[in-house]
């Protein structure tokens, strides 16, 4: 069985390799690479082979891909969440997976720590120089209460929302704000009614490229019912934003269904502004009470 060093040093390789055909953007640093290897040895509590090793390594270059995905677009939600909280300050991301939000705040000088329930991506995100806990929403706790808490694209999954925004109530201080982003129902059900007519195929896309084919993932919200909820258990709305899913297409994904994607989501976006309430996601940023 090949040591850790030795498997190091053949990963380093392969992903030296590797690069010949890799773009600039994908390249990861080989810190990360070590700290994540480290983590599958404890895991495994043995050394691991090297088939295992390389399979780590391509989940790393995908939470990497991502994360800088993730990184550059995340910048509206953390400039609109500025506006409502009024400046930067210390804040909690609930569902952080690969960190990309918690790199923007970072950049616009917020503190954001991470919460999520997978060890793996919470490795990774720390050896990006991140505090992240691994556990969930509810049994999590913290001595200095928060400016801010995100939740973004994972509220409609947890298995109680009331629940879930009463724990945020406590985390957070007097006037702290609650960001939530979720997929809107009232799209999904004006877009359902269509998928057997002449329209279906258009329908269907529509659904699709924003991730709704399956909705509710657990529990389903529009603008209206979220907001009942978010006023029940301590908060008043202050700003609502409708909003579609981002591009996800790479060299991987064919030229035409990237020129669909892109066509798709950039008009979807931009009505989605105008019209929280028929849009195929929506945030909402809330103050707690005092």
């Amino acid at each position: 069985m090949l040591s850790i060093a030795e498997l190091l040093d053949k990963a380093v390789e392969y992903d030296r390799l590797a690069k010949d055909a890799a773009k600039p953007e994908r390249k990861i640093k080989y810190a990360n690479i070590a700290e994540y290897f480290r983590y599958l040895a404890r895991e495994l509590q043995s050394t691991p082979d090297l088939t295992k090793i390389l399979t780590v390594q391509n989940q790393l270059k995908a939470l990497q891909a991502l994360h800088d995905t993730q990184q550059a677009t995340y910048g509206a939600q953390v400039s609109r969440l500025t506006d409502v909280a009024g400046h930067p300050g210390r804040g909690l991301e609930v569902g952080s997976y690969a960190g990309g939000f918690l790199g923007a705040a970072r950049k616009a000088g917020w503190q954001f720590e991470g919460l999520d329930v997978n060890e793996a991506a919470n490795d990774f995100v720390r050896s990006l120089g991140f505090r992240v806990t691994s556990g969930d929403l509810v049994s999590f706790r913290t001595r200095t209460p928060f400016d801010a808490v995100a939740i973004w694209n994972c509220f409609d999954q947890l298995p109680d929302p009331r629940t879930a925004a009463r724990a945020v109530h406590a985390l957070l201080r007097p006037a702290g704000v609650l960001a939530i982003r979720v997929p809107n129902g009232a799209f999904y059900s004006a877009v359902r009614r269509r998928l057997d007519g002449v329209g279906g195929p258009i329908a269907r896309a529509l659904l699709a490229h924003n991730n709704l084919l399956g909705f509710p993932y657990r529990h389903g919200f529009t603008v209206p019912s979220m907001t009942l909820l978010l006023e029940d258990t301590g908060f008043v709305v202050i700003h609502t934003h409708g909003d579609a899913l981002v591009p996800i297409a790479d060299e991987w994904t064919r030229g035409w269904a990237a020129a669909e994607e892109r066509m798709i989501k950039r008009a979807m976006k931009t009505l989605a502004a105008l019209d929280s309430d028929g849009a195929p996601w929506f945030e909402v940023y809330a103050k707690r009470d005092q």
